[in-house]
């Protein structure tokens, strides 16, 4: 092969996995510490992006602002607790809406269910917050400490004050990014600009503070001291995503198929007419991991496929003259389908099997490609996806701003007046879900006969009572509403209260008015 009589142009590593599976250490060990080396390539520049979109949300977006005109807020998005709303830009989530959120909880599931069935643990290698501030805190680790042997000599290196100044810089600057966390997590809760405001002149309220001193903590320990501990240990997804994948799921997967048998003397071993693999066991896989695995060991609990490995054996790979893919996104059908053509009888790996005379790999050598994502399984998924967020959209293009709730007395349920009518005590809530004043008609509307009356008021009832609504509130009213009896044909007879807005917009509920029976 033309790769094998080029010289070596790849850097070997003398390196260990801290996690292997054939060396598991016991629960209560002492952490050994991951120094992960920068990587480069395709995928680090894809989690660059992805650090960069994902902290600009968060960082950003409690300072957006869209108006809602004077009597609202003008902050794009906000959990007002105490007012209980929730805003996302035009869209207002009222107490009793909550089943919008359960929605969205709902679709953030089946959604990370797509994504795991589909391309693995995506998730847990590119967007997991874990693992965006866990890249961040690493890049201001290399800024002050260095790459990889640089790190591993300063913590081998006595205390001087060289390396006290570098460890108190970078932990300092990890204290601010936790600050910084905190902070901006507060900001969704209330008016950005006003809490920062109050926050710097020490007037903000003790939870604020408590937040960000929680947020704070976390963010420092689990970002910046416990790292890969975190993904192992603590979180359950590790365990739940492997019924999550199926024979046709992406994963990062070292091909031994046409690695084996490794080497790192390859045209010595050629010279002595042994079979040699493309792996030349250099390490660049193992010494790139922020997992402290070696992908050659196969599927493990730890590894978050965020694909650096891939990045840093395709860069050995170009160096050597040979084809990218070593590790690759594949599936386990097309592994084991690639496996068995590269093995022998006997059950060793032959690399002279998957390839022609020329060196090429034969055309029976099966490669993924995005045909292998769409299945039954996944489409399944996408298709409940997609009906849950057109059934949230739906609902919300449809629903009314103005709503009206109604509760009857219990006990009485009707008091007959010395003029021979009846009456009924309603609890009435008029609700104006938009942020401007409202002027409303509240009407009977079934009822014969029927006439209403607020319980404050002294003056005769009416058959409609005209409201003034403010902005983005409730209307609490006690209603009387009165009926000849004589007019009733039943002992409990429905109608409905109808609410009318002046800009044409209308609201009803249904309700009982409760009568004597008839002798």
């Amino acid at each position: 092969m033309l790769a094998d009589q080029q010289p070596d142009t790849h850097q070997n590593y003398d390196v260990e996995a801290v996690n292997s599976p054939k060396r598991r250490q016991p629960l209560y060990t002492a952490r050994k510490k991951i120094f992960p080396k920068r990587a480069s390539g395709t995928f680090r520049k894809f989690k660059w992006l992805v650090m960069l979109i994902t902290l600009g949300i968060y960082y950003i977006t409690p300072w957006l602002r869209w108006d809602r005109g004077p009597y609202a807020s003008d902050q794009a998005v906000l959990i007002d607790l105490e007012h209980r709303r929730f805003f996302f830009f035009f869209i207002e989530i009222w107490p009793q809406e909550f089943y919008y959120v359960a929605g969205m909880l709902v679709m953030a599931g089946i959604g990370l269910f797509l994504v795991t069935s589909t391309v693995g643990r995506a998730w847990c290698g590119y967007t997991c917050p874990q693992t965006v501030w866990v890249d961040l805190f690493l890049v201001v680790e290399r800024a002050i400490e260095g790459d990889r042997n640089a790190r591993i000599k300063l913590e081998a290196a006595p205390w001087s004050f060289d390396k006290l100044w570098k460890r108190v810089s970078k932990h300092a600057i990890w204290i601010v990014i936790g600050v910084a966390t905190g902070g901006a997590w507060i900001f969704y809760f209330a008016d950005a600009p006003t809490l920062l405001h109050d926050v710097v002149t020490l007037q903000a309220p003790v939870v604020a503070y408590a937040t960000i001193a929680l947020l704070t903590a976390t963010t420092y320990v689990f970002g910046g001291l416990m790292r890969e501990q975190v993904c192992i240990y603590m979180c359950p997804w590790p365990r739940i995503q492997g019924a999550m994948l199926d024979e046709n799921s992406l994963t990062v997967t070292y091909n031994d198929w046409r690695g084996e048998p490794r080497t790192k003397h390859a045209k010595k071993a050629l010279a002595e007419g042994k079979p040699v693999g493309d792996c030349v066991d250099c390490n660049a896989c193992v010494v790139v991991c922020p997992m402290g695995i070696d992908i050659r060991d196969g599927q493990q609990l730890e590894c978050i496929t965020c694909a650096l490995c891939i990045d840093a054996c395709d860069d050995v790979m170009t160096r050597l003259g040979k084809e990218k893919g070593l590790i690759s996104y594949t599936t386990l059908n097309n592994y084991n389908r690639n496996m068995a053509l590269a093995t022998s009888a006997e059950g060793t790996i032959e690399p002279s099997r998957v390839r022609d005379a020329a060196g090429k790999f034969i055309d029976k050598i099966r490669h993924t490609t995005w045909r292998s994502i769409v299945r039954p399984r996944t489409v399944l998924y996408f298709i409940g996806w997609a009906a849950i967020g057109l059934a949230m959209l739906t609902v919300l293009s449809l629903r009314s701003p103005l709503d009206i709730n109604v509760l009857h007395d219990r006990n009485p349920l009707f008091v007959m007046l010395k003029d021979g009518t009846v009456r009924n005590g309603y609890d009435v809530k008029i609700l104006n879900m938009t942020p401007e004043p409202r002027t409303v008609t509240l009407r009977l509307d079934g009822l014969p006969g029927g006439t209403l009356s607020l319980a404050d008021s002294k003056g005769a009832s009416e058959t409609d009572l005209l409201l003034e609504l403010e902005p983005d509130k409730v209307l609490p009213l006690r209603l009387y509403v009165h009926a000849d009896p004589k007019a009733l044909t039943a002992r409990q007879t429905g109608f409905t209260m109808v609410i009318d807005s002046t800009d044409g917009i209308r609201a009803s509920t249904r309700a009982n008015f409760e009568a004597p029976e008839k002798k």
